[in-house]
């Protein structure tokens, strides 16, 4: 395998500069911290949410992260507002959903207007530093308005150096806007960067952020020598649902069915024939350079007495999927999609030990981490402050974080996932697909967190898919009230290939199969409703229609009498 997933998904559009944006206004500051406080935010690329060796001991080696969860807080109900690379980023650096900053997809969006919060700590005084892949908007790797020091490279990167230049890919790192050539493995090269400039560059009398955005675990994962072969034993299972059998596909849409045999479905994932439980050996080989990176990190703190002074933050763009409901990758609404690892650490003031019920998303963490250096919330931010949750000052309980919303916008490129929206609330989770020929979905995920039921047709949730229903398209309205389905230009047919000798498309649900004029032929256009619903139970339809040419002939004669 080639590491394509996302390099082919870059569209070939000219590079430009990108021009600092404009200083949205700003809120009132909360209250200035007493000290000034460090922030180290370490993302990880497709790391699913209970990829670490603490949700699977025995299997998973991290002893970095583990220590890390050990002396801080872990919190399980973290989520994305997008589950991809780009969108994801820029609502972490924006502080705003998809809608609104129009990263929409992985192909080259303008980052034209952003501005990102980095910038703020940066003329509160903070020293501010990137190394990694930034994959989001323009496909020039140069540096970005908010950061003194600044070490990227081109799309998705390379776990070694490259051959040749070529569009989405270079030989070289963007080292503060001058090409340097790579040197060995990136989780390491990147870590050395980070780890110069804590040492050597940073201006150690001002506090500092360091945000540290790992290649891996993207695919194509490639383990550095050191770990190539330490899971050749391991015994990786797939999830219960990865099985194609009548069960788990009962309820699903037609697509998730159909996505089974594809770029993005267990049977022909990626195009090839590695089985996931081999391809979790590179994946989580690759995860242990990066947790050597997290141990690099946390034992310059130590040593350098800057643990009790720097919040320290753990988490991963989106999630991945391994094979449940028959998908892998990311991109849709179920919980392996949405879900991401979250741990945060600041011995001292992050309670050690504790699980954290509390629901973050990706649009928390910019508001927080201003917070945290007593700066001041711009305007345009969507989400919300979570340091009182964090630093253990409010309870889980009095956390009130909202329904959690969720978009993707569809992409030509991977075709098999259509336009996904989603909401959930009270744990109940229903999900619409937009502008295909399919069905809805709704889960309790009180009593099915696997997502397996899917209750969409029970009469006994129909008030409370209506609800949501409405809820929904209210709360994705972008900043100007606007319900806008955001697009990239199409420059190609996209990832469509299936297996030959595999499964081929599937069929519609039973129940959408009928004969000839039903009684109830327009039911299914109009509104749900209490008296539709009530005349569906007694099996009489809410508006009776005479068969279609019984009803043309009884017009046709009627305008014909004088």
């Amino acid at each position: 395998m080639t590491g394509a997933a996302c390099l082919v998904a870059c569209a070939v559009v000219p590079s430009a500069l990108v021009a600092a944006a404009p200083k949205p206004a700003l809120a009132a500051a909360p209250a200035q911290q007493q000290r000034p406080r460090n922030i180290i935010f370490v993302l990880v690329d497709d790391l699913r949410y209970d990829g670490m060796g603490f949700l699977q001991p025995g299997l998973i080696k991290t002893p970095n992260i583990d220590r890390m969860a050990k002396e801080g807080s872990y919190f399980p109900n973290a989520v994305v507002t997008s589950s991809l690379c780009s969108p994801s980023r820029a609502t972490i650096l924006t502080g705003q959903t998809a809608r609104n900053h129009g990263i929409v997809d992985n192909n080259d969006s303008s980052e034209a207007g952003l501005t990102y919060f980095p910038g703020y700590l940066q003329r509160s005084g903070y020293n501010t530093a990137f190394f990694g892949k930034w994959h989001m908007g323009s496909e020039t790797d140069g540096p970005r308005p908010g950061f003194d020091k600044w070490v990227s490279f081109k799309g998705q990167g390379n776990y070694w150096p490259a051959k040749a230049e070529s569009a989405h890919s270079s030989p070289n790192l963007n080292v503060d806007g001058k090409a340097v050539p790579q040197q060995g493995y990136i989780t390491d090269e990147l870590t050395d960067y980070a780890m110069n400039w804590l040492q050597k560059e940073r201006d150690p009398a001002k506090p500092f952020f360091l945000y540290l955005s790992h290649k891996g675990v993207h695919s194509d994962p490639l383990p550095p020598p050191r770990y190539a072969r330490q899971y050749d034993r391991a015994k990786f299972a797939l999830p219960a649902s990865a099985a194609d059998t009548p069960a788990n596909s009962e309820g699903k849409p037609v697509w998730v069915r159909n996505q089974r045999n594809s770029w993005h479905g267990i049977d022909f994932f990626y195009n090839a024939d590695v089985p996931m439980t081999d391809y979790l050996k590179y994946y989580y080989g690759t995860l242990s350079a990066i947790d050597d990176s997290l141990g690099r990190i946390m034992d310059y703190l130590r040593r350098n007495k800057l643990d009790k002074d720097t919040l320290v933050v753990f988490t991963s763009d989106n999630g991945y999927m391994v094979g449940e409901h028959g998908l892998i990758d990311k991109r849709n609404a179920y919980q392996a999609s949405v879900r991401v690892p979250l741990v945060v650490w600041e011995p001292g003031t992050i309670p050690a030990g504790v699980v954290n019920e509390g629901r973050i998303r990706n649009l928390d963490f910019a508001p927080t981490f201003l917070d945290v250096a007593g700066v001041a919330r711009p305007r345009q931010f969507e989400g919300q402050s979570a340091w009182p949750l964090w630093e253990g000052k409010q309870a889980a309980k009095d956390w009130k974080p909202g329904d959690f919303i969720y978009e993707y916008y569809w992409e030509y490129n991977f075709p098999m996932t259509p336009g996904t929206f989603a909401i959930e609330r009270d744990n109940v989770k229903y999900i619409q697909y937009y502008g295909v020929w399919d069905t809805d979905e709704l889960y309790d995920l009180n009593t099915d967190p696997d997502e397996m039921h899917n209750l969409v047709n029970d009469p006994a949730w129909a008030t409370k898919k209506q609800e949501l229903r409405v809820a929904l398209y209210q709360q994705l309205a972008d900043r100007n009230g606007r319900h806008v389905i955001p697009y990239s230009a199409r420059l190609s047919i996209g990832a469509v290939r299936r297996d030959v000798g595999g499964k081929h498309a599937a069929d519609f649900p039973a129940d959408w199969y009928v004969k000839p004029n039903p009684a109830d032929r327009l039911d299914p256009i109009l509104p749900d409703s209490p008296a539709k619903l009530k005349a569906q139970a007694v099996g009489k339809p809410l508006v009776h229609t005479p068969p279609l040419k019984d009803e043309l002939t009884r017009q046709v004669e009627g305008a014909a009498k004088p």
